[in-house]
């Protein structure tokens, strides 16, 4: 689903250069679920990014299901996120003008699906995590967990086979960030390929594989187990 060969993100700061990621490789197989984690300033976000296909990298290779990304226009990478990824960010990224179902058929829309084919696959979506009851309310009208929890749903409804999780439950009590994980792990079964950003060991070592990072280098790539054992 994801290889990623030597990738260089280089930023100029006047005189100073910053390698955000300094030569990274990842490879990440259909239906795995992988956490990221790092400090503050480790290059996560950046991969994430990068993965994403919200930018791109100074240099080196990234294939996305297959399809070369470095070379792709912006319209180009617009129409893969739109394809390929659903996105969990940890602040919810909800319109508050617009109910749970309608900040749910956004993608669809974006990807010109049908009235009524958008709207049944956002209900389903939002049934899917429990939210039947709370579809059309707007989200300062629900709490932290359930506003995650429609954001899941949203990407959710395109049914992409990549599911990026950007610290899904950074922003939760320890009850809603249980549920938010507990529902990731649930879509996994099901098939999709996550990949979660996180700075906290619980959470990252939730996911199968474990992949550590610090200023800009991968330094260790193990299963969940052996991550527990190495601290």
């Amino acid at each position: 689903m994801i290889r990623i060969k030597d990738m260089y993100k280089i930023y100029k700061i006047g005189d100073i250069e910053v390698r955000a990621l300094n030569g990274v490789s990842l490879n990440v197989r259909p239906k795995e679920f992988v956490s990221i984690i790092g400090p503050s300033g480790s290059g996560k976000s950046t991969l994430m990014n990068m993965i994403g296909c919200l930018d791109v990298a100074t240099s080196g290779e990234y294939f996305l299901d297959g399809r070369a990304v470095e070379a792709l226009s912006e319209n180009e990478l617009a129409s893969i996120r739109n394809e390929k990824i659903g996105f969990i960010f940890q602040g919810f990224n909800l319109l508050n003008k617009l109910t749970a179902l309608e900040n749910v058929e956004l993608p669809l829309i974006y990807r010109g699906v049908d009235v009524a084919r958008r709207r049944e696959l956002a209900e389903e979506a939002l049934f899917r995590v429990g939210l039947e009851e709370r579809m059309y309310h707007k989200p300062k009208e629900l709490s932290g967990g359930q506003q995650q929890r429609v954001a899941i749903a949203r990407a959710l409804s395109s049914k992409p086979p990549l599911i990026l999780a950007d610290e899904p439950t950074g922003n939760l009590d320890s009850k809603s960030g249980v549920e938010v994980m507990k529902m990731l792990k649930e879509i996994h079964a099901e098939g999709n390929t996550i990949v979660l950003i996180t700075h906290d060991s619980d959470v990252a070592r939730q996911a199968e594989r474990v992949v550590r990072i610090a200023d800009g280098v991968i330094t260790s790539d193990t299963n969940a187990t052996e991550d527990v054992k190495c601290e």
